[in-house]
């Protein structure tokens, strides 16, 4: 008998024992927006201290790094990985809907009737699983038993008319009884290491009384840190230091309701570079007439507009309209000839397709590194800028590799993946819940565990 064959039947006879002798297995799924797994690699050269996260690493398995999608920023990244497939295939192609004449107001992609294959969410509820979320990206109007939605209309930090839009879109009663047993949960556009530390408690309330099969954490205080101060700055390995703390907490909530036993995985959706010059792309369109502008600045009319941060759709009003697709080219060329270009490559709509990113491009703009897309329009087009974090460039770049670390009855400790792909780590989840989820383009990276 092979050494693995044997494995996957002890661990099967395990899971059978644990499944006929103690509570259910929950499944614990936290997200830590821009979490490099570096900065764990690294932690000791870096002098930041992150025991929970290092515990997983060690007991659990780990993958050295995740491929993400085009492109790499949060909410095609955060349903890539409930669903397994990429962006142009579940639909949430960005963080918000194109809108080139802001009909929209700015809205986002905050509702899950948007997402166009089965959820993690949807395989475990299909299953009789209770389901419960706080906090992840696109998920209003999910089927989630119990749904503390990720929605906001202002940048005021717990504005009161938000509250009331949050509990009036989760699920009913939901956030009322929570807040009466705990306090006052964030709303608005709240998204420091403080308002972290409030979700990550009532994410611990939801595991003590709705105890849910599966439940899912959303914290995005070191992604707004790294925006401002850059990854692995002071100000960013202090926030994640605290939010470790947070993966300590909940995960003992979790083990707690498994009886001691809890499937527990921390995900990312991308990393951050640090971007010291600004484009802005579409003042250059502007200059050639491809757009206009009211008194405002407001776009009043397009032929050809860019769509997007660091990889940018470029997007044709009409795609037979060859004058402007020549516009175009003629602008990222002589960006691209500048001495220091700011253009890593340009990807054909064919190329973006096949990387299941930006369907209906005409082309796609991908920025090097250090440059930060520009919303101005003002000169120059090209400019220098303050230090920041940013993300969204193509996910060959290193620095935006997402993380994944999973632990559980099971789980071979210390056990490295290597590099996996992000659509990895929708169907390896759903094999822990023991349920199917159709049409993933992944693979289960962990064959030999189970419920």
């Amino acid at each position: 008998m092979s050494k693995r064959l044997a494995l996957a039947l002890a661990l099967c006879a395990t899971n059978q024992a644990a499944a006929q002798t103690g509570p259910a297995i929950p499944l614990v799924v936290v997200s830590i927006d821009g979490f490099h797994t570096s900065v764990l690699v690294d932690a000791e050269r870096l002098g930041v201290k992150l025991p929970e996260l290092r515990r997983l690493w060690v007991e659990g398995a780990h993958a050295s790094a995740v491929t993400g999608v085009l492109p790499t920023v949060t909410y095609p990244s955060h349903t890539t990985l409930v669903t397994g497939v990429s962006p142009a295939r579940h639909g949430i192609v960005y963080n918000k809907p194109f809108d080139p004449m802001t009909r929209n107001r700015d809205g986002w992609y905050w509702y899950a009737e948007d997402i166009r294959v089965p959820t993690l969410w949807d395989a475990a509820r299909g299953a009789g699983l209770v389901t419960a979320n706080v906090d992840w990206p696109v998920t209003v109007g999910a089927r989630i038993d119990h749904n503390i939605v990720q929605y906001w209309r202002t940048d005021v930090p717990d504005a009161p008319d938000d509250a009331k839009l949050q509990k009036a879109l989760s699920t009913p009663g939901l956030l009322a009884e929570a807040e009466k047993a705990i306090g006052p949960y964030p709303s608005g556009y709240t998204y420091t290491v403080d308002a972290d530390i409030r979700r990550a408690g009532f994410s611990v309330w939801m595991l003590e009384t709705k105890k849910p099969r599966l439940l899912f954490a959303y914290l995005s205080g070191l992604d707004e840190e790294q925006h401002e101060t850059g990854p692995a700055s002071p100000g960013a390995l202090a926030v994640l230091e605290k939010l470790d703390a947070q993966v300590g907490r909940l995960r003992a909530a979790a083990e707690k309701l498994g009886g001691g036993r809890a499937f527990f995985a921390v995900v990312s959706d991308h990393g951050h570079s640090r971007t010291t010059r600004e484009l802005r792309l579409n003042e250059a369109l502007r200059a050639e007439g491809l757009l206009l502008l009211d008194g405002r600045g407001r776009v009043t009319a397009w032929r050809a507009i860019a769509f997007g941060g660091g990889a940018a759709a470029i997007m044709l009003k009409d795609p037979n309209d060859e004058e402007a697709r020549r516009k175009v080219v003629a602008v990222v060329d002589r960006l691209g000839k500048l001495p220091e270009s700011p253009i890593q490559r340009v990807l054909s709509a064919e190329e973006a397709r096949a990387a299941g990113g930006f369907p209906g491009a005409a082309m796609v703009i991908a920025l090097k590194p250090d440059v930060r897309m520009g919303g101005r329009f003002e000169d120059p087009v090209l400019a220098p800028a303050l230090p920041r974090g940013d993300h969204g460039f193509l996910p060959e770049n290193a620095a935006m590799d997402a993380s994944f670390l999973v632990v559980g009855p099971g789980i071979p400790a210390n056990r490295d993946l290597g590099r996996i792909d992000m659509r990895d780590v929708a169907p390896t989840l759903a094999a822990l819940l023991g349920v199917p989820l159709a049409g993933a383009e992944g693979r289960n990276r962990l064959p030999a565990t189970g419920r």
